[in-house]
């Protein structure tokens, strides 16, 4: 096979993904970047403005000796835009991100950040006391802290 350049390589890549996407029976094959760009570009009318779904936020669950820790991102939401709550060993997690004052914008060319609602529900994966739990916003980083419950003993059960 003759060595194509980086762009042949790229465009190469674009129509193995398409057709990765494609049924068997489908034998459409893209060759210019232009039909790449048409097939893949969402229309500005396939979104619906009434039908905003909030953001789910991403985080890190892991445990230390003593506590089970959740870590998310958040920068940018203030103290006061944030809601932490905890019921039935499920932690919710909301917030708005907020992108200022934009009404002087006429077009976007980029918009890759997200703004506006989130929220996040995790059910948390080992026992804790829910009523030590510690919350705390630094550098854009919320961490919650839980103190674990210790389950030390062994209860045997006897079946009947």
């Amino acid at each position: 096979m003759a060595r194509r350049n980086r762009s042949e390589d790229l465009l190469m890549e674009e129509d193995e993904l398409t057709a990765a996407f494609l049924g068997d029976d489908d034998n459409i094959i893209i060759n210019e970047p232009a039909q790449v760009a048409q097939q893949s570009a969402p229309s500005n009318d396939d979104w619906d403005e009434e039908e905003a779904v909030p953001g789910q936020l991403a985080v890190d669950v892991y445990e230390t000796k003593e506590k089970l820790v959740v870590k998310g991102r958040v920068a940018g939401v203030n103290k006061s835009e944030l809601d932490v709550s905890i019921a039935d060993n499920t932690l919710s997690i909301r917030g708005t991100l907020s992108a200022g004052n934009e009404d002087d914008v006429e077009n976007y060319f980029v918009q890759e950040c997200y703004w506006g609602e989130f929220s996040r529900s995790i059910t948390l994966p080992v026992p804790v006391k829910e009523d030590e739990i510690e919350a705390l916003l630094k550098d854009g980083v919320l961490t919650i802290s839980f103190n674990k419950l210790k389950q030390d003993t062994v209860k045997k059960i006897q079946v009947l």
